[in-house]
């Protein structure tokens, strides 16, 4: 007979949604597990925002080497070793899972190693490299993640197909690559390898690039691509992928017109599925449509009492930092704090492409589909003198505010660092702050923030340095 143990709260995945929610649990005095098939951190830590982020700083050291002359610098035989870039990578990530595992132990959170599986509603099967055992508890949290979606008819191989996971950890440098969706993943790819030289060809079925985003943040990011040598088509597809030529050759279809790309491969990053099958879930009776688990939005319980879902599993939008606040929602909620809630309106979302993009509430087109009286402020990096002096002065703030009482409906920044001045936005949207109080709250100077302090002045024509 299996063994069994019994808990408070068992969380099924140990992602930032994950992890974060156990900590918490286990902060609120629950006796507390994970079931992690994998290394904790899930998708995040080990295969998606840190080592991506880790590429990043290492192909911006090299672009700013490669520039070196402009600021009267001299360096002989700049080179790169791309096992090595991935490398760096691989242990940033590393480090940054075992503090992970530290802090499961630190909160005597017991972390079971194995694939959970529901046989009934409050509990589960897992199966690992250890014996099968049975794992029940009063309350369990889904937080699987998800993972990158496939095209119909070219699915990954790890070779000429790429997944951003595979991109993670390929050592074999790509001359050139063709990236097929402009989301959050595939620009930043296309960001790291034009900066090594690579020759990007960047594909989008959208007329913009980064669709979610505001328009006018998606053609500066395109005229920026193209000025770096980048092949970039929106409103255009991929018919076809099969091998020949260099490695891979994509019929590409834009504007009425077929052509064919040769790469050395071709990064798939069309977008994110969740990881809801094989789960159990119909052995529980859990909802799930079209893939995803459907939940109570303040709660996150799903249709059976005792199970919740957090996280890319109950739908968009499909972020780590989403993920983490739902997660510590969810446990709070489970221990009585009915305020806590997740506010959907004021969810940063942060683009690590080179230039940066920061995003708030509302685009612009959104706003007038909506019909909202607002009005807009915008600020350029060329006019302000950090961006000059650090000769960072692409892009431009952008600000959206309600016309009657001045409250940010949406905040949109393309240029430098603009993931790290989105926070300013975030606590002005969500403590419900006006146009007036950003732009009357002093900006140190100089610094890329200014920028934003003087958008809130050019929605009235106050701006001081335009």
């Amino acid at each position: 007979m299996a063994e069994r143990k019994d808990y408070d709260v068992v969380v099924l995945g140990g992602g930032p949604g994950g992890y974060v929610a156990a900590i918490r649990a286990a902060q609120l005095g629950f006796k507390t597990a994970v079931v992690e098939k994998e290394r904790l951190g899930g998708v995040c830590l080990n295969w998606g925002c840190i080592p991506s982020k880790a590429l990043l700083k290492n192909s911006e050291v090299y672009r700013s080497a490669a520039k070196a002359a402009e600021w009267g610098i001299t360096i002989e035989g700049l080179s790169f070793d791309f096992k090595k870039v991935i490398d760096r990578s691989r242990t940033v990530s590393d480090t940054i899972v075992k503090g992970v595992e530290f802090l499961m132990k630190k909160n005597k959170i017991e972390v079971i190693a194995g694939t959970g599986k529901f046989v009934a509603k409050n509990e589960l099967e897992v199966t690992g490299s250890a014996a099968t055992m049975k794992v029940g508890a009063k309350h369990i949290l889904i937080a699987t993640g998800g993972r990158p979606r496939p095209l119909p008819f070219a699915p990954f191989d790890g070779r000429l197909v790429l997944s951003s996971r595979h991109a993670l950890d390929r050592r074999e440098f790509p001359k050139s690559i063709v990236i097929i969706g402009a989301g959050a993943i595939g620009v930043v790819f296309a960001s790291f390898y034009n900066a090594f030289g690579s020759k990007v060809t960047l594909v989008e079925m959208m007329p913009t690039l980064v669709p979610v985003e505001d328009k006018e943040v998606g053609a500066i990011l395109k005229k920026s691509f193209e000025k770096r040598g980048m092949q970039v088509y929106v409103s255009a597809k991929v018919n076809s992928l099969k091998p020949g030529g260099a490695g891979i050759q994509a019929e590409i279809e834009a504007g009425g017109t077929k052509q064919t790309v040769e790469a050395d491969c071709c990064l798939v990053a069309i977008g994110i599925m969740p990881n809801t099958e094989e789960m159990g879930l119909e052995k529980a009776g859990v909802t799930v449509e079209k893939g995803f688990i459907t939940v109570d939005r303040k709660t996150f319980a799903t249709n059976v009492a005792g199970v919740y879902a957090i996280g890319d599993v109950n739908g968009p939008p499909l972020l780590a930092h989403v993920a983490s606040a739902e997660g510590i929602v969810c446990v709070e909620q489970i221990a009585g704090h009915k305020a806590s809630k997740v506010d959907y309106d004021n969810i940063p979302g942060c683009t690590y492409c080179q230039p940066q993009i920061g995003s708030v509430g509302l685009t612009e087109e959104q706003c007038i589909e909506r019909k909202l009286d607002y009005k807009v402020g915008k600020f350029p990096y060329t006019a302000l003198g950090k961006a000059k002096a650090v000769g960072e002065t692409e892009g431009m703030v952008k600000l959206i505010f309600g016309k009657k009482y001045g409250e940010l409906l949406g905040g949109h920044i393309v240029g430098p660092e603009a993931t790290e001045q989105l926070a300013e936005l975030n606590v002005l949207k969500g403590a419900e702050g006006t146009q007036v109080e950003l732009h009357r709250t002093i900006h140190a100077h100089p610094t890329f923030s200014e920028a934003v302090m003087e958008a809130a002045a050019a929605a009235d024509g106050e701006a001081i340095h335009i």
